[in-house]
Parts: C-alpha cells; structure tokens; sequence
C-alpha cells in the first residue's frame, strides 16, 4: 500500500510540475541566454557555482518596464539549483531526501510572517512549500542584497524556469554566511523535485547554470494570508494554489509598463518629470505607486502615480476594460490605481487605490458599498476568489463584482 500512494503522490507531483513555459517567457528566456550578461546588475559578486569566479549578478534589465528581477550570469550562463531544506523538518511531506544535507536551519528568513498569517503554519516547509533563496545576507568579506531595495516583498510570488517547465513559488528564504563566498541559485527540495524529479536530494542538486529566477516588484505579488495554502501539506496544494496569481504575474513580461499598480517596477522609466533628476529607475514621475517610499527623490504619490500623473500616452496599469465592458478612458479602467472616483473611466468608481465596480453595482466592495473585508474589496490583488471579500470574484488578478 505505500507504494502504491508512493507512485501517486509522485504521478501528482510529475502533473503539477509540467506547466509549459508561455511564449512571452520563452522569449525572455532566450533573450538573456543570447545577451550573455547583465547590463544593469543591481548587485554583483556572487557565486552560482564553485568555478564561476562571482560573475552571478542579481540583474535589472527589466525592472523598469517589466518590473522583475532574475539571476544572469556571464557567457550565457543563468544560475544553479541547489537544495535548501531550511523550515520545518519532520512534516508530512518529508521523505527524508533532506537528510543528507549538511547546512540545514530549522527556521526560515520570513517565519515571523509566516506565523502571523494566523492559519496555524508555523514557518515554511520545504517539503511541501515551493520556495527559492533569494537576496544575500553577509558580513566581513561578503556582498550583501537586499531585493526589498528595488520593491521585491517578502513570501512574493516568483517564477521559475526549468528543465522546459515553469513552476510557481515564493521568496521564502535568503541566503546566508555558509560558506566562504556569497552564493546564488538555491530552491527549496520540493521546487527542485518538481523541476527535475526524485533523484534530487539535500545533497545533490541541479548544477547546470540554466535555471532563471524570477523575482516581481509591488504588493500585487504578494498572495498574503488567505491568498495562498500555506498550511498545505504537500507540493501541489500549494502549488496550486498559486498558480492564478503566478498566471498573472507572467502576463507582465513582454508589455511595456508592465509593472502593478502600487508598485514601483513599472512606469516611464526614463521620465525625470517636474521632480528633476531622477536616481532610481522605474520610479521616476509616471511610474505608478502605492505611497511616497516607492517614487525617487523628492517626488511623491498622488493618484497613483509618482509626480500624480501617468506617463505621456501609457495606461498606468490598467487593464484595458475590466469586467464593465468597455473603458473609454485608457489607463483608467478596472484595475488602475486611482485617488478618487474621477480617476476611474466611466462608471467605474475607486475603491481601495483602485478602479472597481460600477456605482450602481451590486453589494460586494463597490465604491459605494460596504466592504467587510478590508484589502480585499473590488480591485484589490487576488489569486482565487477566496481572496476577495463578500460576493467579489476574482478576474485577472483584482477581485471585481
């Protein structure tokens, strides 16, 4: 009998991992292979492999039109994927294939948070959770990367391709001082067994440097407490659960301005606008906001974008219609981020920073009624339509009505 639900689970697992890569992936996928290297690191010196030389670069290419942030090495090289078996250990999904690991930490970077989601997950499990290493604590000699600096928030949903495949998971965890240099390109065992199956163990990895990491900007990535299975205990409940979210976040990649509102990854990225000067790429006035911190220098958030207007001829992040059919007024339908009801086309009516339902709309988290859900109402984030309050739905990503 247990090898029976033994061959099952690994059916399921083999199921859940062969998502096929979209087009719009591929292409930048093959475009950074083709590149070579890097040519806006945000931080540099790392170590994907042993004999790599620390020419591994946290890259920025795409920050301000995609709003991602991945791994690239030199010559056409990506990263690795080692074993991370940090988290919880013992639980139902562990098969003891991260025994043999020799760097093991029983808490992972974002426990706390994890915890505080209140559904009794008490911390990250690598068995179950698809989670990747990402960002750089050190000291002494070290480099260090915070990917928070660029607008990348803690347990974020993030890309990852593989083996021809594209499997979702989160930033989960960061890497520390292991070592005698700093180290790139590691996912949890449940990751890396999906991406290439059971041989993978805590001691024996992916060495090839052909995995691309993809890190998302902005509050939109984040599922949050009831965006996500995160008392899951197995890799495709998890997985699955965001999945919606991972569909929509891909969607940024290939369209100019792709970045959410509320975050600082897209936007002009080349506008310095009424605020001068502008020091931080893809935040400059246009760039669409969720306060004052995600805009550079002396500018600030006003209707949702920095310096309080779109960028000249872009649709700040709408989506091009929404769910009340047509939007005459372009980067102002469902989904864009907005100060008042004036910003929304239409009939559409702001709710939360975002366009949403119709005023007349029915109850549910419109502009003009109740929402019992605060963060959830119309135009809030969401992966599944648990994540929207009352009788909202979820629609490309935002909860509507």
């Amino acid at each position: 009998m247990a090898s029976f639900k033994t061959a099952v689970l690994a059916s399921l697992a083999g199921a859940a991992a062969a998502r096929s890569v979209p087009a719009n992936v591929q292409s930048l996928y093959n475009s950074i292979v083709s590149q070579g290297s890097c040519r806006s690191p945000l931080a540099t010196g790392f170590y994907s492999s042993d004999g790599d030389g620390g020419t591994t670069s946290y890259c920025g290419d795409h920050l301000a039109d995609y709003g991602i942030v991945y791994l690239q090495g030199t010559n056409g090289r990506l990263a690795n994927m080692d074993i991370d078996c940090d988290g919880i250990q013992g639980g139902p999904a562990d098969d003891g294939r991260c025994g043999d690991s020799g760097d093991t930490q029983d808490v992972t970077a974002f426990s706390d948070t994890v915890r505080g989601y209140g559904t009794g997950q008490r911390d990250l499990d690598a068995n179950a959770h698809p989670y990747v290493v990402f960002g750089n604590e050190g000291s002494g000699n070290w480099d260090t990367w915070d990917p928070q600096s660029v607008g990348v928030e803690p347990l974020s949903v993030m890309a990852v391709v593989c083996n021809n495949q594209l499997i979702y998971g989160v930033w989960g965890d960061t890497n520390g001082d292991d070592g005698d240099f700093p180290v790139v390109g590691e996912a949890s065992i449940s990751l890396a067994t999906a991406c290439f199956g059971e041989s993978i163990n805590g001691n024996n990895g992916h060495d090839q440097t052909d995995v691309l990491y993809i890190a998302f900007t902005g509050s939109s990535a984040v599922p949050g407490a009831r965006g996500a299975s995160w008392n899951a205990q197995d890799y495709n409940d998890f997985e699955n659960s965001i999945s919606a979210l991972g569909d929509s976040l891909v969607a940024r990649i290939g369209t100019t301005g792709g970045g959410d509102p509320g975050n600082g990854g897209g936007g002009d990225p080349g506008n310095g606008g009424s605020g001068g000067d502008c020091s931080w790429e893809g935040h400059c006035a246009g760039a669409s906001c969720g306060s004052d911190d995600d805009c550079s220098d002396d500018l600030t958030c006003s209707n949702g974008f920095c310096g309080g207007s779109p960028p000249s001829g872009g649709n700040g992040g709408g989506n091009g219609g929404g769910s009340s059919g047509d939007c005459s007024w372009e980067g102002h339908c469902a989904g864009a981020s907005c100060g008042s009801d004036d910003d929304c086309s239409d009939d559409l009516t702001c709710s939360n920073g975002f366009c949403g339902g119709s005023s007349g709309g029915n109850s549910g988290g419109g502009g003009s009624n109740n929402c019992s859900w605060a963060g959830h109402c119309a135009g809030a984030s969401c992966g599944s339509d648990d994540d929207c309050s009352d009788d909202l739905f979820c629609s490309n990503g935002r909860c509507t009505n």
